[in-house]
C-alpha cells in the first residue's frame, strides 16, 4: 500500500476585530464586586465583558459553533444566561468564567430570557414560539408553554404571584399562571406585533411597545378572594366565568383563573398611551432594576428615557394639586372640591431626556447608581458600545457620553485584508479606516482613516502601505507616523484590485473603468522635509474591453492574468502586452484568481460557485470544482504548494488540493458571508473578514489531517444533526396541549440513555456470572475465585449494581428525562428494582425519586398492567414515602436552624446599628457645645 499524501490541519487561533454583535442585548453585568463599570455583550458565538472606564475586554465566556441570540444576567450578579441561535442555553459563572448548566429544549433560536427575582427559575422564550421555565438549582427543564403563534419577543415574571407574562409577534399577551402551568387570559388590545413590555409600579402596572409610536399602559390590579365555607354552592358560582371563556375588550380586561376564580383574579385595564417620539417600530423596552426609570428606542439612533413617579412622589404631587385646587376654589369664591384631584399619565411617567447616540442604537441597558446616577450603554449597529451618564441631582439634568469602546474593531465591513512580509503585522481596510494588528497579541496597533477601501498592499519592507478605493483612488500611508502621506487618482472607477510584482519594483491595478494600470516605486523629495520620500509612478496602461475585476501576475512575472465583467480571465505578457491565453467557463464573472508559486495553475473563483483550475501552458481546465453554496469571494494558493483556499458567501473558507483536486478542510467559524482572506508568506496563517463585523485568523498546526478520517467526522456530524431533527419521542397518555416536557431529544440524551442500557446490561451478566460461580462453589464445596470484570475494578471494585448508579448519576440534571424518555422498556423492570435497593441504602433519594416518578408516568400503562412488578411497586412505595419523609425532616430542621441563625445576626445588627447611631449623635452634641464655647468666648 503507498503512502497516502499528508495535509497539515489548520484550526481556529482566535476572533478579533469585533467589540460587539449587534444580534442579541447588552448587560451590565456585577464584577469585582461593581456594578454599572462592566458590560457584557454577544460577539458572534461568545460573550465579551468589556471593562467600560478603561476601554479592556476582562473576560470572555466562550461558546461553541452557534450565535448569540439573547443574554440575562442573574438577580445576584454571579451567573450570566446567554441563548443561542440554535435554542440551547448555558448559564456562565462569572467570577470563574466557567460553563456551569446547559439547558437544550428550544427547535430554534432564543429570543428572550428571564429570571425570577431570586433567581431560581429562568424562563425562555424563542423563535419556535414556546416558552419554557428551567429550574437553575436543580439543573433542569420545568415545563414547556406552548400558546403564541409566532416568534416571543418579551417574558416577565412577577415576583408577587406565581405568575407569567409573555408577549410576541402574533400581537397577544398572554398571562400564564405557573401553578397550574396554563394561559388563563389573553390581552388583545394591540393590532400589530408587541415587541416589547416592562412592569412598573411594583407590577401594578404593564406598558407594551408595537409598532407604532404609542406605548400602551395598563393597570394591573390583584384581588385575592377567600373561599367562605358557609357561601351557598349557587351563589359562589354567581358571576365567575366558565372555563375557557375570554373576555377581550382593550379597555377593560379582567384576567381570571379557570379553574380556581377563587384564588385569584387579575383586573387588567388601559389607562392611556405615552407618546414617543420615534414614528417606527419599537426595537427594545426596559426598566432600570428598581423600575424607576423607563426607556426605549426605535430603529433610530435616539433613546427615549422617562422616570416614573413613587407612591410617595405621585403623593405629594397630588396634595400640591389639591392645594392649588383649593386656592383657586377660595379665589373664586366657590365651595372646596369634593372630588379628589388626579394626576394625568403623562405626570406619572414624565419624559426625562433624549440621548442621542452615534448611530442606529440595536440594545440597550440601565442601571441606577448609588451616587444618583442613570447610567446607559447603548450597543450601536457599527460595532460599538458607548456608555452615557445622567446626573439626576442637576437642576437641568444633562446626559454626557462617558465612554466609547471602538478601538477593537470596524465600523463597517472589512472588505480587503493583508498580511506583511514578516508574518506578524496583518492589514484590515473597510470604508471608514485602515487598521494594522499584531498577529500575536491581536491588539490594533495603528488606525488610520480612509475612503472606502477594495484593495491593499504592503510595500516591500513592510513600513507602508497601498489601498486602493471605490472612487478610484489609490493611497499611500506611512506606518510609523500614521498619517496619509499621498493620494492619486488612478481610475475613474473602482479599483477592484491590486498586485505586487514579483521583482518588487511596482505593482498593477484593475478597475471599473476598464484599465490596468502599471505602476512604479520611486523616490520624490519632499517639500516638507530634506529626505526623500516613497512615491508612485504611472508607467504603462492596458485598455480592456470590459470592467477589470482581479489582477494577477506570474511569480516568473512573464505573465499577467486579467479577469473580466464578460466571466472570461484573459492572460498577457507582461513585457510586450501581448495577448497570449484566454480561460473561459465560467457562467458568471471570476471575482478572484491567484497563480500558484511554480507559475504552472491558475485557480479561478466565480460568482457561479465553482472553481475552476487551468494549465497556464496552454489554458487548458483540468477541473472544475462546485466549491461553494454561494460566490466564491477570494481565492489564494498557499505559498509553496499546490493548495489553495477559497472563501464564499455560505459563510465557510475551504482548502483545496489543485494536483489531486481535493477537498481537505472546511473551515467553519464565521456566521455571515466571507468577504477576503489572506495567507502569510509562510503558510501558517490564514485571516478572513465576514459581514459579521469579525476577522479570525487560523493556525496550521502539527496535526496531520488524513481525509478518510475527516469524511467520516464529516459524515458523524451530520447525523448527529440529523438525529437533533428528528420527531420528538411521544409521552403516552399525554395530550399534546399548552404545556409539555422542557427538554429535547439530542445526541447528548441519546447517548446518555445508551449509557444507563450498557450499564444495565453489564449488571444483567454480572450477576447471571455470580449466580453460577456461586453454584459452583457450592458444587465443589469450596471458594473458587471470582473474576472481577475490568469496568468494576477500573472503578474501584465496585458491584454491579453500584456501577449503575454511579452511571446515572452521571446523567445530567437537564438531560435526565430526555435520556429516561428514549430508554426502552424492557430496561425499566431491571432499573425499578434497582431504584427500590438504592432508595433502601438512603443514597441520592432526591435523584431517584424524581426518575422514579417520571419513569412511572411514562410507563404507566406496561408497568400497572405487569404482574411481576407488583411486589416491587408495594415495596418501592414503603420506602419511598419513609425516605422523603426522613430528608424532609432534615430539611425542616435546617431551614429553622438557618431562620434562628437569621434571626440572631439581625438581632446583633440592629444593637449594633443604635449603638453606632447614639455614638454619631453623642460626637455631634459635643461638636456643637464646642462651637458655642468658642462663639460666647468671641463674644
Amino acid at each position: 500500500m503507498g503512502l497516502t499524501r499528508q495535509y497539515l490541519r489548520y484550526e481556529p487561533a482566535a476572533l478579533f476585530g469585533l467589540v460587539a454583535s449587534a444580534r442579541a442585548g447588552v448587560a451590565f453585568v456585577a464584577l469585582r464586586g461593581e456594578r454599572g463599570r462592566y458590560v457584557a455583550v454577544p460577539a458572534c458565538e461568545h460573550v465579551f465583558v468589556w471593562d467600560t472606564r478603561k476601554g479592556e475586554k476582562v473576560l470572555i465566556l466562550k461558546g461553541l459553533k452557534q450565535q448569540v441570540s439573547s443574554l440575562c444576567p442573574s438577580p445576584d450578579g454571579l451567573h450570566l444566561a446567554v441563548g443561542y441561535e440554535d435554542g440551547a442555553i448555558c448559564v456562565f459563572n462569572l467570577l470563574s468564567g466557567e460553563l456551569t448548566i446547559t439547558f437544550n429544549g428550544h427547535r430554534a433560536a432564543v429570543t428572550a430570557l428571564q429570571y425570577d427575582h431570586l433567581g431560581g427559575r429562568l424562563v425562555s422564550g424563542s423563535k419556535d414560539t414556546e416558552v419554557i421555565v428551567w429550574d437553575v438549582i436543580n439543573e433542569s427543564g420545568l415545563y414547556r408553554l406552548r400558546g403564541h403563534k409566532d416568534v416571543i419577543t418579551q417574558v416577565l415574571f412577577l415576583k408577587e404571584k406565581n405568575l407569567l407574562v409573555t408577549c410576541a409577534k402574533d400581537t397577544l399577551v398572554k398571562w400564564w399562571d405557573l401553578d397550574t402551568q396554563h394561559c388563563f387570559k389573553t390581552l388583545v388590545g394591540h393590532r400589530a406585533e408587541v415587541w416589547g413590555m416592562a412592569l412598573l409600579s411594583k407590577e401594578t402596572r404593564l406598558i407594551t411597545g408595537s409598532t407604532d409610536s404609542e406605548l400602551r399602559v395598563w393597570d394591573l390590579t390583584y384581588i385575592q378572594e377567600v373561599k367562605d365555607p358557609d357561601e351557598p354552592e349557587s351563589k359562589k358560582s354567581k358571576g365567575s366565568p366558565s372555563p375557557g371563556a375570554e373576555e377581550n375588550t382593550e379597555e377593560d380586561e379582567t384576567l381570571e383563573l379557570d379553574e380556581h376564580p377563587e384564588e385569584r383574579i387579575v383586573k387588567c385595564s388601559k389607562v392611556g398611551s405615552i407618546m414617543r417620539e420615534g414614528r417606527d417600530r419599537v426595537v427594545t423596552l426596559g426598566t432600570d432594576r428598581m423600575g424607576k426609570f423607563l426607556a426605549c428606542h426605535g430603529t433610530d439612533a435616539v433613546l427615549e428615557v422617562f422616570s416614573v413617579l413613587s407612591e410617595e412622589e405621585i403623593q405629594k404631587k397630588l396634595e400640591k394639586k389639591m392645594k392649588k385646587a383649593r386656592k383657586k376654589a377660595k379665589q373664586n369664591s366657590e365651595e372646596e372640591p369634593e372630588r379628589s384631584v388626579e394626576l394625568s399619565l403623562q405626570e406619572e411617567i414624565q419624559r426625562v431626556t433624549n440621548v442621542k447616540a452615534s448611530s442606529k442604537i440595536k440594545s440597550f441597558d440601565l442601571i441606577l447608581s448609588p451616587k444618583g446616577e442613570l447610567k446607559m450603554v447603548l450597543l450601536l449597529q457599527n460595532n460599538v458600545i458607548e456608555l452615557y451618564n445622567l446626573d439626576l441631582s442637576a437642576q437641568m439634568p444633562q446626559v454626557v457620553r462617558v465612554s466609547r469602546i471602538t478601538i477593537g474593531g470596524h465600523r463597517s465591513d472589512v472588505r480587503t485584508l493583508a498580511f506583511s512580509s514578516d508574518n506578524i503585522a496583518i492589514l484590515s481596510a473597510a470604508a471608514e479606516s485602515v487598521k494594522i494588528w499584531n498577529r500575536s497579541t491581536l491588539q490594533c496597533i495603528r488606525t488610520m482613516e480612509c475612503e472606502y477601501a477594495l484593495c491593499s498592499l504592503f510595500i516591500p519592507g513592510d513600513r507602508q502601505v497601498i489601498i486602493g478605493t471605490k472612487t478610484g483612488k489609490l493611497q499611500l500611508y506611512d506606518l510609523a507616523s500614521g498619517s496619509l502621506i499621498e493620494t492619486l487618482d488612478a481610475h475613474d472607477g473602482a479599483v477592484w484590485s491590486i498586485a505586487l510584482s514579483p521583482d518588487q519594483h511596482g505593482f498593477v491595478t484593475g478597475g471599473a473603468d476598464k484599465c490596468v494600470k502599471f505602476w512604479e516605486f520611486e523616490l520624490v523629495k519632499d517639500e516638507s522635509s530634506v529626505q526623500k520620500r516613497l512615491s508612485m509612478k504611472h508607467v504603462r496602461i492596458l485598455q480592456m474591453d470590459e470592467d477589470v475585476l482581479c489582477v494577477r501576475y506570474s511569480p516568473n512575472q512573464k505573465l499577467l492574468a486579467v479577469s473580466l465583467l464578460d466571466c472570461t480571465v484573459k492572460v498577457f505578457y507582461v513585457d510586450t502586452l501581448k495577448f497570449f491565453l484566454s480561460l473561459y467557463g465560467h457562467k458568471l464573472p471570476v471575482l478572484c484568481m491567484d497563480i500558484c508559486y511554480d507559475g504552472t495553475l491558475i485557480a479561478t473563483g466565480s460568482a457561479d460557485r465553482n472553481v475552476k483550475i487551468w494549465g497556464l501552458d496552454f489554458g487548458d481546465c483540468h477541473r472544475s470544482l462546485f466549491a461553494h453554496d454561494d460566490s466564491v469571494m477570494y481565492l489564494q494558493f498557499v505559498p509553496k504548494s499546490h493548495l489553495f483556499f477559497t472563501a464564499g458567501k455560505d459563510r465557510k473558507i475551504k482548502q483545496w488540493d489543485a494536483d489531486k483536486f481535493e477537498h481537505i478542510q472546511t473551515l467553519e467559524g464565521h456566521h455571515q458571508e466571507v468577504w477576503c482572506l489572506a495567507l502569510s508568506p509562510n503558510g501558517d496563517y490564514v485571516v478572513s473578514a465576514s459581514h459579521d463585523k469579525s476577522l479570525r485568523l487560523w493556525e496550521r498546526t502539527r496535526e496531520p489531517l488524513i481525509l478518510e478520517e475527516e469524511r467520516e467526522m464529516q459524515q458523524e456530524a451530520e447525523y448527529e444533526e440529523s438525529v437533533a431533527k428528528e420527531e420528538q419521542p411521544v409521552v403516552a397518555g399525554e395530550r399534546q396541549g399548552e404545556t409539555g416536557l422542557a427538554g429535547k431529544k439530542t445526541i447528548e440524551t441519546i447517548k446518555a440513555a445508551e449509557r444507563i442500557m450498557e450499564a444495565i446490561e453489564l449488571y444483567r451478566e454480572e450477576t447471571a456470572k455470580q449466580k453460577e460461580h456461586n453454584a459452583i462453589c457450592k458444587a465443589a464445596g469450596k471458594e473458587v475465585p471470582f473474576p472481577v470484570n475490568p469496568i468494576l475494578r477500573a472503578y474501584g471494585n465496585i458491584t454491579p449494581s453500584a456501577y449503575v448508579l454511579e452511571v446515572f448519576k452521571k446523567v445530567k440534571s437537564s438531560e435526565l428525562e430526555e435520556s429516561l424518555l428514549v430508554l426502552p422498556f424492557s430496561y425499566v423492570p431491571d432499573l425499578l428494582r434497582l431504584f427500590n435497593e438504592y432508595i433502601q441504602q438512603g443514597s441520592d433519594v432526591e435523584l431517584l425519586c424524581r426518575a422514579l416518578l417520571f419513569l412511572l408516568k411514562i410507563h404507566f400503562g406496561q408497568i400497572t398492567s405487569n404482574q411481576m412488578l407488583v411486589t416491587v411497586i408495594e415495596n418501592l412505595k414503603k420506602t419511598t414515602i419513609s425516605r422523603v419523609s426522613e430528608a424532609r425532616d432534615v430539611l425542616g430542621f435546617n431551614m429553622a436552624g438557618l431562620q434562628f441563625l437569621k434571626r440572631e445576626i439581625e438581632a446583633k445588627d440592629e444593637v449594633t446599628f443604635f449603638a453606632d447611631a447614639t455614638e454619631r449623635f453623642e460626637e455631634k452634641k459635643r461638636k456643637r457645645k464646642k462651637k458655642e464655647k468658642m462663639v460666647l468666648a468671641i463674644l
